[in-house]
């Protein structure tokens, strides 16, 4: 007989779990991360928008700088589009900001460091938002407005299309926009549509539902959108590019109505919501 004390004997004994208590820890454990899991998501796409929202204002005041520079013209936005004159744009003389588009990553690094914002910006890094997927070297895109693409329906209308800083004045620049977190890019330029009441480039969701924006004040913003067919749109196309997208909902129209207003400063038709 085992001369050792019966307590001791029972402890040995009670060292492992049984099944039922393994069972249960692990269920705990699965409830604290169906707890913790989304917060821990909030919480990283929180700092991945700060992020986005810093290189968006670090972009606008590398743009304003630009103009100081050149006698209050802007820098080209057409990207790829660079010392041309079109039908659309006169940028003879005018680099594009980033030289051209490309899937390759080299390629699309050498086209920044080659825009003329990069002598402002060295650092390719902030040309491109945290959520990019890979292989994206550059997701930020220039509005149509800002000395970009000049399409007949705002040819001669004053005050929409700008090529001098100084003709940002009604509305304010703070309510003008500059730059948007496209995220898959655009040949040129982020476009929506000024006397037509629907999208051109469809409606990009970046962060939550919405995307980051900057202004031609150098702040930058997060645009959540209203309505749930905006949101449902910009997951459909998140990759390509359908356009000319008519909205199905009061709030659809209210972001396609924003939208246009700080790219262009007015609307160009009566609006029918």
């Amino acid at each position: 007989m085992n001369g050792k004390p019966m307590y001791v004997r029972r402890a040995r004994e009670r060292r492992a779990f049984t099944l039922i208590e393994l069972l249960v820890v692990i269920a705990i454990i699965a409830v604290l991360m169906a707890v913790l899991m989304p917060a821990l998501h909030r919480a990283r796409e929180q700092g991945r928008r700060a992020a986005c929202l810093s290189n968006l204002k670090q972009l606008s005041l590398a743009w304003i700088m630009y103009a100081d520079d050149n006698g209050d013209v802007l820098v080209n936005g057409a990207t790829g589009y660079g010392n041309q004159n079109m039908s659309w744009g006169d940028h003879t003389g005018e680099p594009a900001w980033v030289r051209g588009i490309s899937t390759d990553w080299d390629e699309a690094l050498e086209h920044i460091r080659n825009g003329a914002l990069w002598p402002y910006l060295k650092n390719e890094k902030i040309y491109r938002c945290p959520t990019g997927k890979k292989g994206e070297a550059l997701t930020y895109s220039i509005m149509f407005s800002m000395n970009a693409v000049n399409h007949a329906p705002t040819q001669g209308v004053r005050g929409a299309h700008i090529k001098r800083r100084s003709e940002i004045r009604n509305p304010a620049p703070a309510f003008r926009l500059v730059f948007i977190d496209e995220g898959w890019m655009t040949a040129d330029a982020f476009a929506v549509h000024y006397d037509q009441e629907q999208w051109w480039d469809d409606p990009p969701v970046r962060h939550g539902d919405g995307t980051n924006v900057s202004f031609a004040d150098g702040h930058a913003e997060h645009w959540k959108w209203r309505g749930i067919d905006t949101i449902k749109r910009a997951r459909l196309v998140a990759d390509t590019h359908l356009g000319n997208w008519v909205p199905e909902t009061q709030e659809g129209f209210e972001d396609l109505y924003q939208m246009q207003k700080g790219c262009w400063g007015r609307l160009g038709y009566t609006p029918s919501h």
